[in-house]
């Protein structure tokens, strides 16, 4: 677990981002999971859901402007779809996993015991919380600079990612191999009302072919139907 006491081991993170923060307290909360809150309770220090909040709309303009200027024939609709596939919670997390955030997470026992370092949701909230900690900390410039460097990768990708309607495709391959219509249902709603987690699963007929989380019914919807479509592809 990183040291409470020690800011400028930050340094090797903001290397990474080619960003220096002038309050390392913005960098420290971004980072700092509830559970840690929960479990340290130190007054002076606050968890990165609000940071989450704010970064989640910056990463949405950021994306939206990148898209607009890289493909400037594409209709809104295909726009839509690119960026819902660029900043869902499986192409945050790639990101984070690319910065190696996992290991400057705050985290309490309970959620290092369960792996949290590694999950996706906490590892894209992080990285949103990350961006929201930067806009503050230097401007929308710095947070713009910031996303454009490290969501690159995936804007480059963005023709075969936004195909990606893992729903449609499973709709027509469950018809055409079972002849029955996919259904969703929500299992669960957990967290506050700006940043929930859905757990959705998937039926086919009478059996379920997965369930998946989301931060919306719609991304975990995709994402259950990932797996269904990859289960139906092998049989």
């Amino acid at each position: 677990m990183p040291s409470t006491s020690q800011p400028s081991l930050y340094a090797i993170l903001e290397e990474k981002l080619n960003y220096a923060f002038r309050d390392a307290s913005l960098c420290e909360a971004a980072l700092t999971h509830k559970s840690w809150m929960n479990e340290t309770q130190l007054p002076e220090r606050t968890d990165n859901e609000r940071l989450e909040f704010l970064g989640d709309a910056v990463l949405a303009l950021v994306t939206s402007d990148l898209l607009m200027r890289q493909f400037p024939g594409h209709p809104e609709g295909d726009l839509s779809k690119a960026r819902a596939a660029i900043v869902n919670e499986a192409g945050l997390a790639r990101v984070a996993e690319m910065l190696v955030l996992g290991q400057w997470i705050f985290l309490g026992r309970g959620e290092e015991q369960a792996g949290g370092r590694q999950k996706r949701s906490l590892l894209a909230n992080a990285f949103e919380a990350l961006i929201g900690a930067v806009y503050l900390d230097g401007g929308f410039t710095s947070a713009f600079q910031v996303a454009e460097q490290l969501l690159a990768p995936i804007i480059s990708d963005v023709p075969s990612a936004a195909s990606k309607d893992y729903k449609s495709r499973l709709q027509e391959l469950a018809q055409a191999k079972l002849q029955m219509a996919p259904s969703y249902a929500v299992l669960s709603e957990q967290g506050p009302d700006h940043a929930k987690t859905f757990e959705v699963a998937i039926l086919i007929g009478d059996k379920e072919y997965g369930r998946a989380f989301g931060r919306s019914k719609k991304e975990a919807q995709q994402s259950a139907a990932e797996l269904a479509l990859a289960i139906m592809e092998s049989q």
